[in-house]
């Protein structure tokens, strides 16, 4: 490892096979249907495994579509969700007849009708709902309250029932629901959306709109505190919290969406020390990694756990304090402030933890930097 051009994403299979096969075994015992959020993470041996186990993709894009059809996802097993699809991103998804497309608003579902009626094909549909619930999460990560870009509030849902009863070429497939991301109070928070999801699909079928499907979303945290301490998330929790509050609302079908929980602690972003600058106060440690390619640090102040790999291979016992920062000319490129590492020299590698959702993926080539590569444990033995 020390011979590879710094920086790189660093993939553990055997602990993403560990995540998925108990992801497959709750999803079996429980009958809930689990769809892959490809926007986690789209690396292509990262989706062909997950569609190998039997999983659906989630989508949130065209070419995410296109993507998961290439990766062996089979297209009664993909939904495409999001709040801007284009003409060309409808055509696509209706064209290769893929489950639903989670519509996020009402004007969407018209455009739908309209351009599967000039295809003479049936769309499938969901419709999202907002059920105003507060995630207690991140502000940018929570998606569930009343008043934002997603999903149909409940004073649209009569103009929906009307909605829908209008349009000759929708297939209601049912409700999606979806209330935020990196969810670590889970018991309380999707009780809450369950019991909340149960009285929404109650006054719709009160009115005449039967609703088979029921998806309740994604959004378990992971532990990017303690990585090693908790490798893979609580996922019976989830799946049993999920099961006992869908269980009041009559017999439909269940499916979740696992993104981050799936793929978030298989991946680790390895980068190495380029200078040690010692300072008035602190000393930095420079990596040759930036904000472009793991961006979570600095768009959200998000933490990842830094070690330093090659410290421990020479077991240096002495630790001190760093700030450890990118070369990226931003002052928000920061890895982490006052980290505790062992005594740290120029060219150590250094290893940032629990980044295998939302690192690689959101990636970019911001100052013209080259984008990071990407092996697998099992290929460097």
């Amino acid at each position: 490892m020390e011979k590879i051009r710094t920086p790189f994403y660093l993939y553990d299979m055997e602990l993403l096979a560990e995540s998925v096969s108990e992801m497959v075994r709750l999803s079996a015992q429980y009958g809930i249907s689990a769809h892959y959020a490809v926007k986690a993470n789209a690396e292509d041996r990262i989706l062909r495994y997950i569609a190998s186990k039997g999983l659906g993709a989630d989508c949130v894009s065209g070419n995410e579509v296109l993507t998961a059809l290439a990766s062996g996802f089979p297209p009664e097993k993909i939904v495409f969700a999001g709040v801007g699809k284009t003409d060309e991103e409808i055509e696509t998804a209706v064209g290769n007849g893929i489950f639903s497309m989670n519509c996020e608003s009402l004007p969407e579902i018209e455009v739908i009708d309209g351009i599967a009626g000039r295809m003479g094909k049936k769309a499938g549909i969901m419709v999202r709902i907002n059920p105003n619930i507060d995630a207690h999460t991140h502000k940018y990560i929570t998606t569930g309250l009343e008043e934002n870009k997603f999903g149909v509030s409940e004073h649209e849902f009569d103009a929906l029932i009307e909605l829908l009863g209008r349009c000759r070429w929708i297939d209601f497939k049912g409700l999606h629901f979806h209330i935020g991301s990196q969810i670590l109070d889970v018991h309380d928070v999707f009780s809450l959306e369950c019991r909340r999801a149960c009285e929404i699909v109650s006054y719709f079928e009160e009115r005449g709109l039967k609703v088979e499907n029921i998806d309740l979303g994604g959004g378990l945290g992971i532990d990017y505190h303690d990585p090693d301490g908790h490798p893979v998330p609580d996922f019976g929790l989830w799946v049993r919290t999920i099961a006992e509050g869908m269980g009041k609302c009559g017999d439909r079908r269940i499916s979740i969406e696992p993104g981050r929980s799936l793929v978030g602690q298989c991946g680790s972003l390895i980068t190495r020390v380029l200078y040690v600058k010692h300072g008035v106060d602190k000393t930095f440690l420079i990596t040759d990694a930036g904000m472009n390619d793991l961006i979570r640090p600095a768009l959200y102040g998000a933490y990842h756990k830094v070690e330093n790999i090659s410290a421990e291979a020479r077991n240096v016992k002495e630790y001190k304090k760093y700030d450890v920062v990118g070369p990226v000319c931003e002052s928000s490129d920061v890895w982490g402030e006052g980290r505790e590492l062992p005594e740290t020299e120029r060219g150590d590698l250094l290893a940032i933890r629990s980044a295998g959702a939302y690192g690689q993926v959101m990636a970019s080539r911001y100052n013209l930097r080259t984008l990071a590569g990407t092996y697998y444990m099992d290929e460097l033995n």
